[in-house]
């Protein structure tokens, strides 16, 4: 009689884990301040300072700026052996960089200058942060894991867009915004506390080769343009970042000034809408085994985006303003997640541990450095046609990203096991 085969049991939660429990509840305290911040640093210059939509926009760009740099910063990271401890002092130099705002404020020397100089550095220190996040994550999670590990940051993620506005803007009712901004800095000490308590091994840089710092950076930025997954990718991120941040730089604006909300009003509607994108993460894994990781990126690229177009329409009384907003804030969150979760999980899978910081600081040297192009171009749009036109504008065009993913491998992945593990064919 034939043994009977046994099952494989089942593969235990990665949550349960301590180490990446530990690193999750990082992520999840530190995101839940950036909502807090996203919402307070801009109002901070439109109720505090009462800047223009154009200098809300140009703030918003500020904070992206640095990430023209993000190919350098990997190149030495690459030559780091412990990415944790680059996490922990970006955080802890963002907490410091963040409290300055209601430190000023007490003093009386707030200004539109400071705050351009807070964007600056957050947007540095943030830059160096997730240069070192891809070699830390790889550390953490087991590459046949890489899915569902990005469904739970996302997930977290997700759930800091539901109460983090709503949050943020309670907050900046009962203190004003720049005191708001507290709670940003203390959740990055939080995070930086955490992380150092995370047993995440250090990892073994690859040898110097005694090749210059120009031929790293070309290397970097040659392995994404030639790269057949990671090449459509950085064309259709870089295409939809472009556009969806003329919507993020002019969406509180557009909110407080065109539909006259109150800041609670505005945290109240982004926060209930947000539940969309912790529905798109949960759900992001189970809808790619269904329908491929490729298509689900496509799906997830077109509710993310077209959604936005609706956002002119939104007139009538406040309870009508408020309902617009929070269902393009849904849908739109829901198919960020569906994108998100599978293409950082397509990108991670498809670049060498060897150059990984050095190739991610090129794909976020290109992706990340349209959105202060993005934002600057929402304030030239704002001031041409309106800020409400210039956000249809900005979804609609978002939207023809998918165009870049039409014929290109990335369409034809339905799982992991589609990409080829750059490191297994290093080792043949």
């Amino acid at each position: 009689m034939a043994e009977p085969v046994l099952a494989d049991p089942p593969a235990r939660a990665l949550w349960r884990g301590r180490r990446f429990a530990t690193a999750w509840g990082a992520q999840t305290v530190s995101e839940l301040g950036d909502r807090v911040s996203e919402l307070a640093l801009p109002l901070v210059a439109v109720t505090v300072l009462d800047e223009s939509a154009s200098r809300v926009a140009l703030l918003t760009a500020v904070v992206w700026l640095p990430n023209l740099l993000a190919l350098l910063v990997g190149t030495w990271v690459d030559r780091r052996p412990r990415p944790r401890m680059l996490l922990v002092n970006a955080d802890l130099a963002r907490a410091v960089v963040v409290l300055t705002v209601p430190l000023a404020a007490v003093l009386g020397g707030l200004t539109f200058a400071h705050l351009l100089a807070v964007a600056l550095l957050l947007g540095a220190w943030s830059t160096l942060f997730r240069s070192a996040w891809q070699p830390f994550f790889v550390a953490l999670v087991p590459r046949e894991r890489y899915v569902e590990a990005n469904g739970l940051f996302s997930a977290t993620r997700s759930g800091s867009f539901i109460a983090g506005p709503a949050l943020g803007g309670g907050l900046v009712q009962l203190l004003t915004a720049p005191y708001a901004l507290v709670v940003d800095g203390l959740s990055f000490l939080a995070s930086a506390s955490l992380l150092r308590a995370a047993d995440v091994p250090d990892r073994t840089p690859a040898p110097d080769d005694g090749s210059s710092l120009r031929r790293r950076l070309a290397d970097g930025m040659r392995h994404v343009w030639r790269d057949p997954f990671l090449a459509p990718l950085l064309r259709c991120v870089s295409w939809i970042n472009l556009f969806t941040f003329v919507v993020q730089a002019l969406l509180v604006v557009f909110a407080s000034r065109e539909l006259g909300l109150s800041a609670g009003t505005i945290g109240l509607a982004l926060g209930i809408g947000a539940a969309g994108g912790l529905l798109g993460a949960v759900v992001a894994g189970r809808f790619a085994r269904r329908v491929g990781i490729g298509r689900t990126a496509v799906v997830g690229a077109l509710l993310f985006t077209l959604p936005t177009v609706a956002l002119p329409f939104a007139h009538g009384p406040e309870l009508a303003k408020v309902a617009v907003l929070t269902a393009v804030e849904a849908v739109t969150g829901f198919g960020v997640m569906l994108f998100d979760v599978n293409v950082n999980a397509v990108m991670v899978a498809s670049i060498p541990d060897a150059v990984r910081a050095r190739v991610q600081g090129a794909f976020t040297t290109v992706n990340y450095g349209v959105r202060p192009l993005g934002a600057a171009l929402g304030g030239l749009l704002a001031g041409l046609v309106g800020t409400g036109p210039a956000l249809a504008l900005g979804g609609g065009l978002a939207a023809l990203a998918v165009l870049w993913l039409v014929g290109s491998p990335v369409l034809a992945v339905h799982g992991l096991e589609d990409v080829p593990d750059p490191d297994a064919a290093e080792c043949e």
